[in-house]
């Protein structure tokens, strides 16, 4: 069955207006882009991980609306152009989407993700690369880490660096991509922790299907000491939390946290300062990995 595709031109203070109204109008999608993308007027929108972007919107947004039928999608063209707060909007098109494999499509943007050489993250679909010696299964879900960015790569190197893991807990679990590393790189004791219900049921099933033990909860699953304790959370959380991070690691164990912009190093090492000497370890696209050994 084919959809179709309901596309207008809208200015920074109707776009919430109008999304309003096509969701209210039985769209079964609604998306908005910078209406000048990839010109000389695109405009950057993105704020700092944790904080509310620059800009309320684009000042020229296009405005996409998927229809099940051709009648449904003239039928909204022709109400929302009815309206008062149409005015300074545009229609664009209305057009039929090609049919596709939505499916095949979502799996092919998600590909095999190196770590080390020998050491991937792969999807379910994918076959492993021939020079994986160790690997992850993992899909996108829910939860967070699907070993794509740069804070859950880094993560990933540190575990994989060698070192004897020894009791872990991965506090902020999300989909439990750093538990289940630490599991497959040697640790036998592993705790995985988060706020989210959802997090910790993710973190369950993946370990279930990557064959690997671990214990799942809530945060006060979090129990006396460990030789090594991850946090890939972000900075501000971070930060609250040092005291009791650091009371969780046990003598000569270390500390691992990410979530970390490189402008942000100075900051947790003050936080920390009471606690432990928190060092930058990696780098990576503007974040970085810091450690330290209690």
């Amino acid at each position: 069955m084919s959809l179709y595709e309901l596309v207008l031109l809208a200015p920074v203070d109707t776009v919430e207006t109008l999304s309003e109204a096509l969701d209210a109008l039985s769209a079964l999608s609604v998306s908005v882009e910078d209406a000048d993308a990839q010109t000389p007027a695109e405009q950057a929108l993105f704020g700092e991980p944790g904080m509310p972007a620059p800009k309320a919107g684009w000042e020229r947004s296009r405005v996409a609306a998927l229809f099940a039928d051709e009648t449904a999608a003239r039928e909204a063209a022709a109400l929302l152009q009815a309206q008062d707060f149409f005015e300074g909007c545009h229609l664009v098109a209305i057009s039929t989407v090609a049919e596709q494999d939505w499916v095949r499509l979502t799996q092919s943007q998600f590909a095999p993700v190196e770590i080390t050489p020998p050491f991937w993250i792969v999807p379910t679909w994918h076959e492993p690369p021939a020079q994986a010696r160790q690997l992850i299964r993992l899909d996108p879900g829910l939860a967070f880490g699907t070993g794509t960015h740069p804070t859950t790569r880094m993560c990933l190197r540190w575990i994989a660096g060698g070192l004897a893991l020894g009791r872990v807990l991965d506090y902020g679990c999300g989909s439990g991509i750093l538990a289940i590393g630490a599991a497959k790189f040697g640790a036998l004791d592993i705790d995985a922790v988060d706020i989210d219900e959802a997090a910790v049921q993710s973190t369950i099933a993946n370990a279930e299907a990557n064959h690997v033990q671990l214990k799942a909860g809530l945060p006060d699953r979090a129990h006396g000491q460990y030789q090594s304790v991850l946090a890939n959370i972000l900075a501000t959380p971070l930060k609250v939390l040092a005291p009791l991070l650091c009371a969780h690691v046990a003598p000569g164990g270390y500390l691992v946290l990410a979530g970390i912009l490189e402008r942000q190093a100075g900051e947790l090492q003050a936080a920390y300062a009471p606690y432990a000497d928190l060092r930058v370890a990696d780098s990576q696209e503007g974040w970085i990995l810091m450690t330290a050994r209690l």
